[in-house]
């Protein structure tokens, strides 16, 4: 009977170790901006035609995102990779287990990562003032912007 409860064990924390199983090999995140209705586009090919969006990117894709919208400069901002906690302790368990191949999955597919930052949230700055605009303010007396 003890044996069993041990065997049972061993099977539960191998099964829930496995991060591929558990948190699966894509992530959703979300990019947003301010104002809204940016256009948005990764390194990887990953685009919103306006923000606020949310994608299903790979868990082990590291990218830049550029934010672009008419009157503001653009923005990029870089995603990376870290081991998440609920990843990491899906590897070490893949360790107790003796998950071997468990491990290996998990450093293959990403499954052990998530993204930083997750929500992406960029601030555009609006474009400067065209020099024409910039010298009607200067002769109004209007600092210039």
């Amino acid at each position: 009977m003890r044996g069993n409860a041990v065997a049972a064990a061993l099977v539960a924390v191998s099964l829930g170790a496995c991060g591929s199983i558990t948190r699966g090999t894509t992530e959703r995140m979300a990019f947003l901006s301010e104002p809204p209705g940016a256009q948005m586009v990764t390194t990887k090919g990953y685009a919103c035609p306006a923000t606020p969006c949310s994608l299903e990117v790979d868990r082990s894709d590291e990218f830049d995102v550029t934010f672009t919208k008419p009157g503001y400069q653009p923005q990029m901002i870089p995603v990376r990779t870290k081991v998440a906690g609920t990843g990491a302790a899906g590897f070490a368990g893949n360790i107790l287990a003796g998950g071997v191949i468990g491990m290996g999955v998990d450093a293959a597919t990403g499954a052990a990562m998530d993204h930083t930052p997750n929500p992406v949230n960029a601030t555009l700055v609006p474009d400067a003032l065209p020099s024409a605009q910039r010298e009607r303010h200067r002769r109004k007396g209007k600092p210039e912007v």
